[in-house]
Order: structure tokens, then C-alpha cells, then sequence
């Protein structure tokens, strides 16, 4: 097997961007699967991966039976994603020398069955293992549950409509009781409404009412243009779960029995296809951004899902084009596989973003993407021509930002390096929730740097830290509000250690505002603080060291002196990297730090970071932060405009602290942008 999947079929005149094709998609799914058939010796083992890691990712103990449990279901759930459409389209299909389509009917049924070995335990079952006496608590097969009948639905032919009617019987038995059992109050509610409609699709009694308690509920977690809050933060459990299963959801149960849920379901789906394709790149290039990053392109499963409604928004050839990308953004590279398995990570392995309750088969969620292969052949997504949406209008150094008050979303689209870049808002984190801080709080992620965890206490990538001299303490912000965009700056603010007892005038804090130019950022930043003396570094992206070239230099502009550092090298496949951070007012210098193991693209790192220190407490001291932090995907120069663009910045105050009142920003090609934080106190939103 290939370390880098290399597909035979292509076609560049229906898709010129990827040379993707269906065929070419089929091509994929059976080159994962393959992979984890080389890891089932034996037709009656489970699906049980290689595991390279035993501290973060469950069974966390020998003794916890519903945890092994659980991992069954979900390596046999996961890997289902990628098999089920292919059973469908090659139902004789054989891996290891393995019959795919009767592995995956014996197994299904033999999940369901009380005694059998890979038995993965009924809702019952497993609160009495576990023993704990919260009367709500729910369990990962819940989850797992809604992925197996949607990979019934889809290879119904083929494995469902074989089964007995006894064998049905018993399926059913295990899945009414976690379709009508507890579950968790976000996405995992549309889990349980999967469930049921399946079973009422086939004949199964469901009870109404719980189903529609549970859309209901999804309903009205809605926040706009598309997105649902999952939880405190918005993420990409909006567009694989809220997206997906809702329209299908739609389809087997809502469009009959409850239309008006339906309809909105519908609007909602079509709300997102707006503006979601502005999400990814110039090359389909998935964000790293939000919890269960190592589900990587399932992202892109809400196209399909938009697709499976009466009337659909997506725009087929652009769904397809970004669809394969995203696919070849991660099966392209060499590190996304560990023993023929996607790693716990984002390319290779990567702990810093895993969290407790994943497996190692979690990583199959990323099944959702090969959910399009149930399309047939003649759909419009396989038969379009491929077209970069937005990427194909813009001209030279335009940029295309797109803010949604909403999810507290700001994306820009920047033609001039092909990235994509997202500022969010909205974020409640604990103080002591750095993962949590990694996933959701930099001020910037970026397609084509992902988010690098803490080279060190003193400095992360694209986060301020605040070390309080007095205590020797350092914070980070774990609460970013939310203001919106007013004449072309976005305003937000964070807080550093913010929790619920102290108020806010007793937590230190920076207002932020910032702005696009045609390579990245422009930052200026007003400093929110009411104890002193305090460092404060903010850093860059974590750029990839592979061999890196590192320079500096300076210039003038009417007020100060500004300084610059401009790395250049590759990424782990060898594409040419550059990066570069410029200070301006603010700043007392630029330095930079190396790290090993905090990146997820490459194995070293560097982060460029800008220091200053506030020594006198309850003194007029130099309030606003100017900074900028540009990237392109070639070593050929940055110009002197692009890495020093402001001509002047102009303060109200005579003191020139920006303390008080607009500032305005002049740049060199004659943009200018006031920034300007009066209004915002009575605006900020979570």
C-alpha cells in the first residue's frame, strides 16, 4: 500500500482545478478502506485499529468494559461511512481477503446481539457497567448509532433488505432504546431523531413526541446563516452534524410528518451554501479550527447534505471542486496515515489537538466526506464542471471578506496568497482550558498555516500571553466577545483568565481590531489593563522549519521606526513558505522562538512574536498595539509596501498613546481605516 494516495482516474476538462472524478472518489474510499483491512486479521475480529497513543484517547482503563465496547462501534460506525457507499456500487468487493459487504452485515448484527463478543452493549448495559448514578448521562453508541443507520440507508440493497426479519428484529431493539434513551442537549439530539426515522421509515413504532422535543430543540439552537450553536462556540459541528443530518433527516421523516420543521431545516441548509464555500480556499484547503480537528474534510459533508433536500442551493461544481481538494489536502501527504489508518491529528499525529473522547477510530468521522458517493453517477455534483467560486472573480490583490454576526464568523478570501483566513468570536473557554484556548481562541486561523499549539509559556502562535510581573503569572485570552465589523475593522475583545465570580473591570483584557491586506492581517489592538508591570507577547502563525532563512528588516514612517522579520522555507511536503510580522507603534521588538512537537505540519517550528512591557501602574502609558502578520505560498520578495504598507498612524490625543478617541491609519497606496473602539461596550456579544 502507498504511502500517498495517487489516483488513476482523472479528468481535467470536467475538473480542472483537481482532476477528480467519481471514479476517482471510488478510488479513494477503497484505498482507506484497504487500509483498514489490512488491520482485521481475521473476518470475525472488529474493527480495532493500530493505537499509538494510551494517555489522552479512550479506554482510558482496563476496567471499563463500555468504553471497549464503544470503540467497537465506532470503528465498526466510522469505517462504515467509507464502506457503505461503496457496497453499494461494488457489492462484491473484497480487501484482505475479506468479502466487505458480509464482514459488515455479520458485524452489524453481531453488535446488536446480547452475548456475542463484539456485542457493543445496550443503553442499559452500559449504565449499569459503568455504574454511575446520573440518571442522564448518555454514552458514545449513541453517537455511533446514527452513523450505522444512515450506512444502512445507504447500502440498504445490499445489507439491510438481506437480513431476516428476526435479524431486523433485533437491530431494531438495540437502536429504538438509544433513540429513545438519553442523549447529550446539542447535536447528539439529531442522533436520536436519525434513529427514529429510520426505523418509521421501516415500519418500526417510534414515539412522535420525543422526536419532536428533538427537533425542536435543533431548531432553536439556530444562530443564523446557516451555523447552530453547538455548545458555548460555534465550530464544524454545524456543517457535518447540524447540516447533514438535518436534511437527511428532512428526507426520511420531516418533509411527511413535520413540514414546517422541515422547511426551516431547509432554509437553514441553504442559508449556509451562501457563504460556505468562502470557508475554504483557493485550493479546497479545510481551516484547522474547532474541536475534532482530526475529522479534517468531513467538513465538506454539507454539500452532499444541502444536496439531499427538494430544493438545494449548493453550486455542484464548486461543492465537488472544494469537496476534492479538502480530499487531497490530507490523502496527499505521506504523515496522514499510521499503519494504513488516518492519525489522531490533522496531517500526522498531533496530540495537542486530541481529546479524551476520541479513539483511535475516531479519526473515521472523516467518512463523512465519501457520504457524496451515494449521489448516482448522473447527479449534477459528478457531472458538473469543476469552478473556484469566488477564487475564479477575484483580480490581483483583492480580498473578499464575508462577516456573520451570528456564529461570530469573519472570513476573508485573499487572492494575492490563496488563504483563507478566519477570525471568530463567541468564545467562553476555562482559564485552564489551553486546548480549548488552541481550538478556538487565536485571533487568526489560517488554511494554510494550522493553528500551532505553545512553543512556550511565554509565547503562543497567533494569541497574546500576559505575564503580570507582580505575581509572576502568565494568561492567555479564554473569552473573546464579539462587536462585528464597522467600516471595513473588525472589532472584538478578549479577556485573560476570565471567569464568572470576578468582574470584568478586575480582569485584564485588549480590545481588539484588526483589518485585511492583501497578505494577511493588519492589527491595532487597544490594551485594556488596570495592573502593572505586565509583558506581553503576541505571536505569528507557527511557520514550519524544514530549513529556514531567517531576515530582518526596518523602515521609517511618519512617527516611528517599524521593524520586520521574514522567514522563508518549506512545509513537510516541500511547498515554499513565507511569512513575515511587522511592528509599528506599540511594540518595544520582534524575536523569535523554536519549538519541537507544537506544530501540526512539520515536526520543528518557528514562531515570530512581538514583546512590550507596561511598567507603570495607573500612568497614560502606550495603549494601542500595531502589528501585521503576512504569508504567501513562494520565496519570491516581499515588496517594501507589503512588508512596511503605513504611511502614518494619527492619534486624537496629543500624547500620541491612542488612549482615547479614532485613530486613523494611513497606508502607503492611499488606503486609510480609523479605528475606532468608542460604541463597542454596548454592543459586545457572546
Amino acid at each position: 500500500m502507498s504511502d500517498i494516495f495517487q489516483p488513476k482516474h482523472l479528468d481535467y476538462e470536467r475538473s480542472p482545478y483537481t482532476g477528480l472524478t467519481r471514479e476517482s472518489w471510488i478510488e479513494a474510499a477503497e484505498y482507506l478502506l484497504n487500509g483498514i483491512f489490512q488491520n482485521i486479521r481475521d473476518f470475525k475480529d472488529p474493527v480495532v485499529m493500530p493505537r499509538k497513543e494510551t494517555q489522552v484517547t479512550y479506554p482510558h482503563s482496563a476496567d471499563a468494559v463500555w468504553e471497549f465496547q464503544a470503540e467497537y462501534f465506532e470503528g465498526l460506525a466510522r469505517s462504515l461511512f467509507i464502506a457503505a457507499p461503496l457496497i453499494h456500487i461494488k457489492p462484491e468487493l473484497t480487501l484482505n481477503d475479506i468479502s466487505v459487504r458480509n464482514y459488515y452485515k455479520s458485524h452489524i448484527l453481531r453488535a446488536c446481539t446480547p452475548g456475542d463478543s463484539v456485542y457493543v452493549g445496550s443503553y442499559a448495559a452500559c449504565r449499569e457497567l459503568s455504574k454511575d448514578p446520573n440518571p442522564f448521562r448518555a454514552f458514545q453508541q449513541t453517537v455511533e448509532t446514527c452513523a450505522l443507520v444512515i450506512c444502512l440507508w445507504m447500502s440498504k440493497e445490499e445489507i439491510w433488505d438481506t437480513y431476516t426479519k428476526a435479524q431486523k428484529d433485533v437491530i431494531a431493539d438495540f437502536l429504538l432504546e438509544y433513540a429513545h434513551g438519553n442523549t447529550v442537549p446539542q447535536n447528539w439530539r439529531l442522533f436520536n431523531m436519525l434513529d427514529m426515522a429510520f426505523l418509521g421509515m421501516e415500519g418500526y413504532e417510534i414515539d412522535a413526541d420525543i422526536m419532536r422535543e428533538h427537533a425542536q430543540a435543533i431548531l432553536a439552537y439556530y444562530a443564523g446563516d446557516g451555523w447552530y450553536r453547538d455548545g458555548h462556540s460555534f465550530d464544524y459541528y454545524s456543517c457535518w452534524a447540524f447540516n447533514v443530518y438535518a436534511p437527511l433527516w428532512n428526507k426520511w421523516y420531516g418533509y411527511e410528518h413535520e413540514p414546517y420543521l422541515a422547511k426551516k431545516f431547509e432554509e437553514n441548509s441553504n442559508a449556509l451554501m451562501k457563504t460556505y464555500a468562502d470557508f475554504f480556499d483557493a485550493d479546497g484547503l479545510t481551516n484547522m479550527w474547532g474541536r475534532s480537528s482530526i475529522y479534517r474534510n468531513a467538513a465538506t459533508s454539507a454539500f452532499d447534505g444541502n444536496m439531499m433536500l427538494e430544493n438545494y442551493a449548493a453550486d455542484p461544481g464548486l461543492a465537488r471542486r472544494i469537496s476534492s481538494g479538502s480530499l487531497m489536502q490530507f490523502m496527499g501527504r505521506s504523515d496522514f496515515l499510521y499503519k494504513g489508518v488516518p492519525t489522531l491529528g490533522f496531517y500526522g499525529q498531533f496530540m495537542p489537538l486530541v481529546q479524551g473522547y476520541s479513539c483511535a477510530e475516531s479519526p473515521l468521522w472523516l467518512g463523512k466526506a465519501f457520504l457524496c458517493l451515494h449521489l448516482p453517477a448522473e447527479h449534477p455534483f459528478w457531472t458538473a464542471t469543476e469552478n473556484n467560486g469566488t477564487w475564479e472573480k477575484l483580480c490581483g490583490n483583492e480580498v473578499k471578506t464575508t462577516t456573520l454576526d451570528g456564529p461570530a464568523l469573519c472570513f476573508s478570501n485573499h487572492k494575492a496568497s490563496g488563504e483563507t483566513i478566519l477570525r471568530s468570536g463567541k468564545v467562553v473557554k476555562h482559564k485552564k482550558d489551553e486546548h480549548g484556548m488552541w481550538n478556538y481562541s487565536k485571533l487568526c486561523f489560517n488554511t494554510k498555516y494550522p493553528w500551532e499549539s505553545a512553543p512556550s509559556k511565554e509565547v503562543e502562535a497567533q494569541q497574546y500571553v500576559l505575564h503580570d510581573l507582580t505575581d509572576d503569572t502568565y494568561d492567555k485570552a479564554n473569552v473573546t466577545f464579539w462587536h462585528g465589523e464597522k467600516d471595513g475593522v473588525l472589532y472584538r475583545r478578549q479577556f485573560f483568565g476570565y471567569e464568572m465570580e470576578t468582574e470584568c473591570h478586575w480582569i485584564q483584557a485588549v480590545s481588539l481590531a484588526d483589518y485585511t491586506v492583501p497578505y494577511g492581517i493588519m492589527r491595532a489592538d487597544k490594551l485594556r489593563l488596570f495592573k502593572k508591570p505586565v509583558v506581553l507577547t503576541l505571536g505569528a502563525y507557527g511557520f514550519p522549519d524544514n530549513g529556514t532563512e531567517i531576515t530582518e528588516r526596518e523602515a521609517d514612517y511618519k512617527g516611528g521606526k517599524a521593524h520586520a522579520v521574514i522567514l522563508k522555507g518549506r512545509d513537510f511536503t516541500g511547498r515554499e513558505k513565507q511569512l513575515a510580522m511587522t511592528i509599528y507603534d506599540g511594540w518595544d521588538c520582534l524575536k523569535t522562538v523554536n519549538s519541537k512537537g507544537t506544530n501540526p505540519d512539520s515536526e520543528k517550528s518557528i514562531v515570530v512574536y512581538a514583546e512590550t512591557a507596561r511598567n507603570n501602574h495607573n500612568h497614560y502609558e502606550q495603549a494601542i498595539l500595531v502589528s501585521q502578520v503576512i504569508t504567501k505560498e513562494e520565496h519570491g520578495d516581499f515588496t517594501d509596501e507589503e512588508l512596511f504598507p503605513i504611511r502614518k498612524i494619527t492619534y486624537t490625543d496629543p500624547q500620541a498613546k491612542g488612549g482615547y478617541g479614532p485613530v486613523i491609519i494611513t497606508h502607503k497606496d492611499g488606503m486609510t481605516k480609523t479605528i475606532d473602539f468608542d460604541g463597542i461596550e454596548g454592543r459586545l456579544m457572546l
